[in-house]
């Protein structure tokens, strides 16, 4: 019997005035979501991006690693950047701050989980102080209003099992102004352990009336499907699923139209999205600083393909920006001799169905 597609579940989406061409959302990282990342998400099938987060504290604006966190140019629109901190007008002068750099969306980051934000109070530990979480969305729709920049709201489950607060929040956000919220679904304690429940996203979206977005260990186009349709939310956000392999945007949007498993990339497309992201890479952070930085996207590129723990080996001994090109040209150019596409690493099939089938029950 033929694979059933559903078209429906892949759909344009609003937000503001702008309008998503897919509900396929790459997900905000810190140290990945940078700009030649996000502009690659997009052009291999993201409808949309957020960038790393920018703080909220002015002494730190002027730094190196916030001027490239504001760097958008050539970016294709939306420009939706997160910012993450506690207080209210801090964060109301960084959205204003943002949109004079060009962000067009302003996302509020209440789902980081990393120590050194959490201890400030940031990113998830916001969700213990549910007031102060309130007031910085009101703070921070109240300076982006007049700008016509929506606000939306990114966040975990709760800060741990026994409170699970995301459906008090996200009400309270969707009446102070937020047009989209993220779920995580995960508490900050699970911080990337364990596996991600969807019933606490299903519960936000059965209550809101703006878009809901899930979140939490999308990793193949078949969890994609399975998790839109156990919680009915609007899109889907990956992240670390993306890292090294961009064009995972693309896969899921031709499994959810067709109903069956898109073909594996050619390598020599690869290779050339590759070098092309190594070159606005390098560009962006200087060659001395991009090669070095450069190191883990490669590495997330060629693991688990053929000699691509050798190879990662050798690349992290190469101190020299146009060295570091010509290496990863080269490997491709012997890869692509061998496999015209791309070769698959196979996860476990009944790994997969028991995933599947974990996702259905939990809705």
């Amino acid at each position: 019997m033929a694979a059933c597609p559903t078209p429906h579940l892949l759909h344009p989406l609003r937000l503001g005035r702008f309008e998503l061409p897919n509900n396929l959302f790459a997900a905000p990282m810190a140290g990945v979501t940078d700009r030649p990342f996000r502009v690659l998400c997009k052009r291999l099938g993201a409808g949309y991006a957020v960038s790393e987060m920018v703080t909220s504290q002015r002494a730190l604006w002027a730094s190196l690693k916030t001027s490239r966190r504001a760097d958008h140019a050539g970016e294709p629109a939306p420009i939706a950047v997160q910012i993450a901190g506690t207080d209210p007008a801090e964060m109301a002068d960084a959205a204003r701050y943002n949109i004079d750099r060009g962000a067009q969306i302003i996302d509020i980051n209440m789902g980081c989980p990393a120590k050194k934000v959490c201890t400030r109070w940031a990113g998830s530990a916001l969700m213990q102080d549910e007031p102060l979480a309130l007031a910085i969305v009101e703070a921070v729709v109240a300076a982006c209003a007049p700008r016509g920049v929506p606000v939306t709201l990114k966040m975990r489950s709760g800060w741990c099992a026994a409170e699970r607060n995301a459906l008090r929040i996200a009400r309270g956000a969707e009446a102070a102004g937020i047009a989209m919220v993220t779920v995580h679904g995960r508490t900050r304690e699970q911080g990337y352990g364990g596996v991600a429940e969807y019933d606490t996203v299903a519960a936000v979206k059965a209550a809101l009336r703006i878009p809901v977005v899930a979140n939490g260990d999308i990793d193949t186009p078949a969890k994609a499907r399975a998790v839109l349709q156990a919680t009915g939310a609007d899109a889907v956000m990956i992240g670390r699923a993306a890292q090294g392999r961009p064009w995972v945007f693309g896969e899921i949007a031709h499994f959810l139209a067709r109903g069956t498993p898109a073909v594996a990339p050619a390598t020599r497309d690869v290779q050339r999205w590759l070098l092309e992201h190594l070159r606005d890479h390098h560009a962006l952070y200087g060659e001395a600083a991009g090669l070095r930085s450069a190191r883990k996207h490669i590495g997330w590129a060629v693991r688990g393909l053929p000699g691509g723990e050798a190879f990662r080996t050798q690349m992290n001994a190469i101190d020299d920006a146009q060295a570091q090109r010509r290496a990863l040209q080269g490997w491709f150019d012997a890869l692509a001799e061998r496999h015209p596409r791309l070769p698959r690493v196979e996860a476990d099939p009944a790994a997969n169905d028991e995933r599947g089938a974990q996702v259905a029950v939990a809705a």
